[in-house]
């Protein structure tokens, strides 16, 4: 046991270490790193409660906050979610997560995001106003995760992340890791702590033939000209929250709140403050509510950020057969502005 909380503690260790010395967090540095979709909550659970259950997400949502609640999948785990971007961009994102527990304390699991925009049209200096046909910017995360119960209160993880983005004949691709960790305690496990490191990796820039260009010289012979793409950095961010769990009565579970708050520190933005609360009555019914608070969030000029701040979502999840196993629906909303909001829905398969 004493094994077990050193490993732990010098894993929290590793990830403090290797933050500070990736980057330090600078409000200047705002808006200079690129694949900000890593940054967007797909699931319509988590994201209702602001994404501030750093210390209590359970499950393949884990991949987006802590993918140490991973370890807390009981058998199977089927996601799929759909969210409507800041509605009026025409943004869209796909989420299809799957999680298996293998053996008695790991679990294995693998995530599937897609970001698109609809039609664009193409134009050029001489068609300004386009009828050049139109495309489809499109980005794709893949991620493949492992964690682990290391004992009845310490929970790991780690997950592996893809990062594809492609623009019509332009395309960069990257890998990225996250990594976390997530405590608990207490007689009815009440008591939650987590931390966690995201998407720390190696720069990335686009490629491809839509940096060449055709040029003709003055002596009639034409030539291939090839741009140079600027890297990018990713948006590393680090991750610190806690939970409680506060129950009606002693001897009965049937109603649960839950209160969540987490800081996040991000290298390329304001760091953000998270706020959530969530009741349960049953584990068959879940209400949320969250908030996102930053430096600036309140002022018109000066923010960075189209997200207002306010989150909400609810669940229904009822039993299939019995076994134990579920089916559930999420819902998410997060307000914004400009835009009108975003909207997320799931489905949930629990075997």
């Amino acid at each position: 046991m004493h094994i077990i909380k050193i490993r732990a503690i010098l894993l929290a260790g590793i990830l403090f270490y290797n933050y500070q010395s990736v980057q330090a967090g600078n409000k200047d540095r705002t808006g200079q790193a690129g694949a900000t979709e890593l940054l967007i909550n797909p699931w319509a659970r988590s994201s209702g409660i602001a994404s501030a259950g750093v210390a209590a997400v359970r499950g393949i949502e884990a991949q987006a906050i802590n993918v140490a609640g991973l370890a807390f999948t009981q058998k199977t785990e089927i996601v799929f979610a759909r969210t409507a971007w800041l509605v009026g961009t025409g943004s869209n994102l796909n989420a299809f997560g799957l999680s298996q527990k293998i053996g008695s304390s790991s679990v294995l699991g693998l995530g599937f995001t897609s970001m698109g925009f609809g039609e664009i049209m193409r134009t050029n200096p001489d068609n300004p106003e386009g009828g050049l046909g139109t495309f489809s910017p499109r980005f794709l995360n893949i991620n493949i995760s492992y964690a682990k119960e290391f004992s009845n209160s310490i929970y790991g993880g780690i997950n592996l992340k893809v990062i594809n983005q492609s623009i019509s004949n332009l395309s960069a691709t990257g890998v990225a890791i996250d990594a976390g960790v997530q405590y608990v305690t207490g007689k009815r496990k009440e008591l939650k702590f987590g931390i966690s490191l995201r998407n720390i990796g190696t720069p990335i820039k686009y490629s491809g033939d839509g940096l060449s260009s055709r040029a003709t010289m003055p002596i009639g012979t034409s030539l291939t000209i090839e741009q140079r793409s600027a890297r990018f950095e990713l948006p590393s961010q680090l991750n610190i929250g806690g939970a409680y769990d506060f129950y009606f009565s002693k001897e009965n579970t049937d109603h649960r709140i839950t209160a969540m708050a987490n800081f996040q520190s991000n290298s390329f933005y304001r760091d953000i403050y998270q706020l959530g609360g969530e009741y349960a009555f049953k584990n068959m019914f879940m209400a949320r509510l969250g908030y996102n608070f930053e430096s600036q969030l309140f002022s018109e000029v000066n923010r960075t950020n189209a997200l207002t701040g306010f989150c909400a979502g609810a669940t229904i999840e009822v039993p299939v057969n019995k076994k134990g196993s579920v089916m559930g629906i999420d819902y998410s909303f997060r307000a914004s502005n400009p835009f009108s909001g975003s909207h997320a829905i799931g489905l949930r398969l629990g075997l």
